[in-house]
């Protein structure tokens, strides 16, 4: 991992409404890379979260399946929200597959889907295999569905399959994918979020130290990726990132001034998402701005939170601009005219939480 890349200070690569485009623009840019550089260095340039998110995903994928194509690609596997084999109804023969997935990563994005599927025989034991299938092929269907408050620019998918003729990936679908593919997505996200996090405390400024300490989890996130997916001390190492991780962003110690109390300095504009759904005290609005109250993919611990909790002003330039009157560690969708919304996270020590591009509203 060529780290002097990841220390300098870089421009983001701005947000594509296309994911498959924005991905093969990204692949472009970094060049050949391996799965964990890619997670690293692609999570430290993308403008949203939620796109390094997809990011660490991809890289998972490949770390899975080394020899998967360039393009965006998705792991389906869940089932009525299980993972267990037996409660698995999608069903391989003859190099033909049929059943339903509930939930596919960038489903409509995707070039190339993985789906774990039933192949064993009548009386035997629940065996699972791992075929490949591609969108728009006879017998391949996605069904488009709502998207998540917390990652809107990230789109998610119903997965249908009727007859549809595959691929068969060598070796056990639970042991060799299904099972390993849990622990790598966690190493591959946790790296690509940290990275996009380092990324923000470079561009907004945060102590030192608290930067310091994001570097010192993604040199840990470095270790464990060397380890196989299926090693208990790996486990045990994913562990005390995790643990890094929320002491990182002061959950341990309120307080503290972690992550979590300095993001703020950054603002992520993205289209989509109307945050129906989200926790905290849904949404509110005032002074003509929706707010919806969250946390971070679980991260964040949110506080009910209302427009009475920001005080908003426009300078001359109609620039909206607002502050927290209280602690609030919060990702909120801020509406600054019907059908845009701009996420933001915040916190009382921020001095300007949103600033709301120049708009007729």
């Amino acid at each position: 991992m060529p780290w002097q890349n990841l220390l300098k200070r870089c421009d983001r690569v701005p947000a594509s409404a296309d994911l498959a485009e924005g991905f093969a623009n990204l692949l472009q840019q970094l060049g050949s890379v391996t799965p964990f550089e890619l997670a690293v260095a692609g999570g430290r340039l993308m403008a949203t979260p939620g796109l390094a998110f997809l990011v660490g995903y991809q890289a998972a994928l490949r770390m899975l399946w080394p020899s998967a194509p360039l393009s965006l690609g998705a792991m389906c596997a869940t089932e009525q929200r299980s993972l267990r084999v037996a409660d698995m109804q999608t069903r391989l023969g003859d190099l033909r597959l049929s059943g339903r997935k509930d939930f596919v990563t960038a489903g409509n994005a995707a070039d190339w889907l993985l789906v774990a599927a039933r192949s064993e025989q009548p009386g035997e034991a629940p065996r699972l295999s791992l075929a490949v299938v591609y969108p728009g092929e006879p017998g391949v269907r996605l069904e488009h569905l709502p998207s998540i408050p917390l990652m809107p620019d990230i789109s998610h998918c119903r997965l249908y399959l009727e007859n549809a003729q595959c691929e068969l990936l060598a070796g056990d679908g639970w042991d060799a994918y299904v099972k390993p593919f849990r622990t790598l997505e966690d190493i591959y996200v946790l790296s690509a979020m940290t990275a996009w996090l380092y990324g923000i405390g470079q561009d907004s400024d945060w102590p030192r130290s608290l930067q310091l300490r994001l570097l010192a989890l993604l040199a840990g996130c470095a270790e464990v990726s060397r380890q196989a997916p299926n090693n208990p001390a790996g486990h045990v190492l994913l562990g005390g990132l995790f643990a890094q991780f929320d002491r990182a962003q002061g959950r341990d110690r309120p307080g503290a001034g972690g992550w979590a109390a300095a993001l703020g300095g950054d603002v992520a504009a993205r289209s989509g998402g109307d945050g129906s759904g989200s926790g905290g005290a849904g949404q509110a609005v005032g002074q003509g701005i929706g707010v919806s109250c969250a946390g971070l993919n679980g991260a964040i611990a949110g506080k009910p939170c209302s427009y009475r909790d920001l005080q908003c002003t426009r300078d001359s330039a109609r620039r909206r601009s607002c502050q927290a009157k209280r602690g609030c560690d919060l990702l909120i969708l801020l509406v600054a005219k019907p059908g845009q919304k701009i996420a933001a996270s915040f916190h009382s020590s921020a001095s300007t939480v949103w600033s709301a591009p120049k708009s007729d509203n």
